[in-house]
């Protein structure tokens, strides 16, 4: 049984090897995922269970092989490093609900109801600002009272249907699980490239749900969510070339013939 193991552990190790390094740099380089962000957000999942699954299995068979007598014993480090991963996981998401908790707290102190929208807050900051505080039916939105100056009623409009976007599609549970990934693998180039991609291509997801939420609503919905990005700055300049990429990307899916947002 021992070949036959090793052989299996090889391969299995090869394929996690393909998967942690080869296939995300062909994923983030590739144009076609700013063109249908939910598959590519789907493929990076499969990518990300599949390679955790692969490496645990490699590790597993390797074990066997090694120690073919006490298989509970030959499995301990992939029990280990299954237990790692989980652990990270639940680590993240118990973080994130006490940020989430603690934020909520904070807005009800600071922030004052906006009086002609339902579960928004205004903040007084004169920095544009907007995000939603995820609560399930009860989320909250945030815009600060700089956000008004800095941008027309059209834009405004924009903003707040791509923040909602968010909450309405749970980007945040997808978030934690790739930050979860990324805080369990700091040294692993590839989670900080996964989670720089699926951070831009859920910014893409939340601007198709807006654009058709505009429609009708606002004049040229493209334009005006275009305009609020730059203002309200989600365009960033930092991060790795392939994050500048994508979120370059998402600027020219709004105004295809403006080139790069510069």
């Amino acid at each position: 049984m021992l070949i036959p193991d090793l052989v299996a552990a090889v391969a299995l190790a090869a394929v996690a090897v393909w998967l942690a390094w080869p296939a995300p740099i062909m994923l983030s380089r590739a144009e076609w995922p700013a063109h249908a962000p939910g598959r590519a957000l789907l493929l990076w999942q499969g990518i990300a269970v599949a390679g955790g699954v692969s490496m645990i299995g490699a590790l597993w068979l390797i074990g066997i092989a090694v120690t073919p007598r006490h298989p509970w014993l030959a499995g301990i480090p992939a029990y280990a490093l299954a237990a790692y991963l989980v652990a990270h996981l639940l680590t993240a998401i118990v973080r994130f609900e006490h940020q989430r908790r603690r934020h909520l707290h904070l807005l009800l102190l600071l922030s004052v109801p906006d009086p002609a929208r339902k579960r928004t807050v205004l903040v007084d900051d004169q920095a544009p600002v907007a995000y939603c505080l995820p609560r399930g039916a009860s989320s909250v939105t945030v815009l600060s009272k700089g956000l008004f100056g800095a941008l027309g009623a059209d834009e405004l409009e924009a903003v707040i249907a791509h923040e909602r976007a968010h909450v309405q599609q749970r980007h945040e549970v997808l978030l934690v699980a790739f930050r979860a990934w990324h805080a369990a693998l700091p040294w692993f180039p590839m989670a900080g490239r996964a989670l720089g991609e699926v951070e831009a291509l859920v910014e893409m997801l939340a601007d198709d749900q807006a654009r058709r939420e505009l429609v009708g609503v606002v004049r040229r919905p493209d334009e005006a969510l275009a305009r609020a990005i730059l203002h309200v700055g989600k365009v960033e300049g930092e991060g790795s070339s392939s994050t500048r990429n994508r979120m370059h990307d998402r600027f020219r899916r709004l105004l295809p013939q403006s080139g790069s947002a510069q």
